[in-house]
C-alpha cells in the first residue's frame, strides 16, 4: 500500500482519489478551495455536462490537442465507463442531444455529492482550504510535498490542479510553477472555449439575439479551417453559444497568422435557390410594404436592421421596387454573413485552458512523469483539451482515473 496525495479537488483530482483509494492506496486529497469541486459546479451552465455518449471515433475527433497521448487513458476508462460509474455510485444521468450526457436533476450539485460520498466511502481525507507549494523530490524519486508550511511525506503525488480558466474557482495555474521547478516544460497557454470578440458593430446591435440551427465556417482568408452547426449567440463583444466556443479553439491556432473570418449561414437547411423561392413568396405577400417591414418571417427582430444594412437594399425601399440583384444580396447575405474575427475573450470568460504540461514529458500508459518516479498528472494540467459537448471532462475522468488506477 502506497501513501498517495492528490493535488486538486476537481473533477480529475476527485476521480484520481477515488481509484487510488479503490486500490487499497492511502490517499490524502488536497483542495485550496473551502469545498471540492467549484469548477465542475459551473459546468453546463450549472448542470454539468459529464460525458459524451458517443463512440469512441467522435470522441477522439472532438480531442483538439494531443489525442493520440489519451489512448489508453480513455480506453481505460472510457464514455461508457464514465456513465456506468455515476449510475453505480447513485447518480441517474440521461442523454440529451448530441450525446450530451447530464444528470437527471439537472444539478452539478448531485455529482459532486456523487463523488464526495465515494471519497468518504474509500476513506479518502480530504483537506479543503489547503495550498500545495512545493514537491519534494530526492534522486529523480518523489518523496513528499511541503502542504501550508509543512513537510508531508509521499510515495506518490498526482498533481491535478487545473489550468487557469475561471481563476474564482481556483485553476489559478500555481500548479504549474511547482511543476516547472520540477523540471518540467509547460507549452503556451490560451484561453479555450470561450466567445470571440469580432470587429464590426453588428453584434452589439443584435445583443441578446440566440440562433438555433446556423452553420457557421471559419476562414483563414479564403480557406474554409472549421465549421460546425449549432446554435450561437450575439453579444456586446461579439459572438458566443456553443458552436462558437468550439470553434475558438481552433481560432486560437490561427490568430496571429493571418486574416480570420466567420461566415454565418442563418439559413442552412436551404440552398440559394430555395431560399431566393421563399423570399419571392414573402415578397409577394407585402408587395406594397417598405423592404425593412418584410423580414419578419425569415429573422428575429432585433437582426433585421443589421441585415438590411449588410445587405445593401435600402430600407424603405418598396418590396415591388426590389430587384432581381438586390433579391440575390438579401440571399448572400443570409446564407453568408461574414464578419472580421478581431480576437477572444480572458481567462476569466474561458471554460478551459489550451496548453499544459509537454505531454512528451508524461508517459501515456500511466500518466505517470518520465522525469520524476512517483509524479503523475491528471486533467487541465496536462496539453490537452477538447470541443464543447461533455469532452472535456470525459478527459478529466479518464487522465484522473489511470493515474490512480496506476500506483504500485
Amino acid at each position: 500500500m502506497s501513501k498517495v496525495i492528490v493535488a486538486g479537488g476537481g473533477a480529475a483530482g476527485m476521480m484520481a482519489a477515488i481509484r487510488a483509494a479503490e486500490r487499497g492506496h492511502s490517499v490524502e486529497l488536497i483542495e485550496h478551495n473551502e469545498k471540492l469541486g467549484k469548477k465542475v459546479f459551473i459546468t453546463g451552465k450549472g448542470r454539468c455536462n459529464l460525458t459524451n455518449a458517443s463512440d469512441m471515433d467522435e470522441i477522439f475527433n472532438n480531442i483538439v490537442t494531443n489525442p493520440k497521448f489519451l489512448y489508453s487513458a480513455l480506453y481505460t476508462f472510457s464514455n461508457e465507463d464514465v456513465m456506468r460509474f455515476f449510475e453505480n455510485s447513485g447518480l441517474k444521468i440521461k442523454t440529451e442531444r448530441g450525446g450530451r450526457v447530464f444528470p437527471v436533476s439537472d444539478k452539478s450539485s448531485d455529482v459532486i455529492k456523487t463523488l464526495e460520498k465515494k471519497l468518504k466511502d474509500y476513506d479518502v481525507n480530504v483537506r479543503l482550504n489547503s495550498h500545495v507549494e512545493k514537491l519534494i523530490i530526492q534522486n529523480g524519486k518523489i518523496k513528499g510535498i511541503i502542504v501550508n508550511g509543512k513537510k508531508q511525506d509521499a510515495d506518490a503525488v498526482i498533481m491535478a490542479t487545473g489550468g487557469l480558466s475561471y481563476k474564482s474557482t481556483g485553476s489559478d495555474g500555481s500548479g504549474f510553477d511547482i511543476i516547472r521547478e520540477s523540471g518540467h516544460t509547460t507549452s503556451e497557454f490560451s484561453p479555450a472555449l470561450v466567445p470571440v470578440v469580432i470587429k464590426e458593430d453588428y453584434p452589439k446591435k443584435m445583443q441578446g439575439v440566440s440562433l438555433k440551427n446556423i452553420e457557421i465556417s471559419i476562414l483563414n482568408g479564403n480557406k474554409s479551417i472549421y465549421s460546425a452547426f449549432g446554435e450561437m449567440l450575439f453579444t456586446h463583444f461579439g459572438i458566443s453559444g456553443p458552436v462558437v466556443l468550439s470553434a475558438s479553439s481552433v481560432i486560437i491556432k490561427y490568430l496571429k497568422k493571418g486574416n480570420l473570418t466567420i461566415k454565418i449561414d442563418l439559413k442552412p437547411a436551404l440552398t440559394e435557390e430555395q431560399l431566393d423561392a421563399r423570399i419571392l413568396r414573402d415578397f409577394e405577400d407585402n408587395i406594397n410594404r417598405d423592404f425593412k417591414n418584410s423580414l419578419s418571417g425569415l429573422l428575429p427582430k432585433k437582426m433585421i436592421p443589421s441585415i438590411i444594412r449588410y445587405s445593401g437594399i435600402p430600407e424603405d425601399k418598396k418590396i415591388n421596387n426590389i430587384t432581381r440583384e438586390e433579391r440575390r444580396s438579401l440571399v448572400k447575405a443570409l446564407k453568408g454573413f461574414t464578419l472580421t474575427i478581431e480576437g477572444l475573450r480572458g481567462y476569466d470568460e474561458a471554460i478551459i485552458t489550451q496548453g499544459g504540461v509537454n505531454v512528451k514529458e508524461i508517459n501515456p500508459a500511466t500518466m505517470e512523469s518520465k522525469l520524476v518516479k512517483g509524479l503523475y498528472f491528471a486533467g487541465e494540467m496536462i496539453d490537452i483539451d477538447a470541443f464543447t459537448g461533455g469532452y472535456n471532462l470525459q478527459l478529466a475522468w479518464s487522465t484522473g482515473y489511470l493515474a490512480g488506477n496506476s500506483i504500485e
